[in-house]
């Protein structure tokens, strides 16, 4: 579901000059905008994925590195 983004007529002018420079329309520029927004949520969903535990062989292999106490 998309949300509408309120835009005050300064905010709105602002948009558009930097519409009119990439040489697309505002209504195109506000959408490429919230596109990269959602890809940005979407990488830092994934970054905030905990790790995963390290597999057998990696474990020991681990261990066996480990100076004895």
């Amino acid at each position: 579901m998309k949300e509408q983004v309120r835009l005050s007529e300064g905010q709105r002018a602002y948009e558009a000059k930097r519409a009119a420079k990439a040489g697309v329309s505002l209504d195109k520029w506000l959408a490429m905008k919230a596109q990269d927004r959602d890809k940005l949520a979407a990488a830092a969903a994934k970054a905030a994925e905990p790790p995963k535990k390290a597999g057998f062989f990696a474990r020991l292999l681990e261990r066996a590195q480990r100076p004895i106490k």
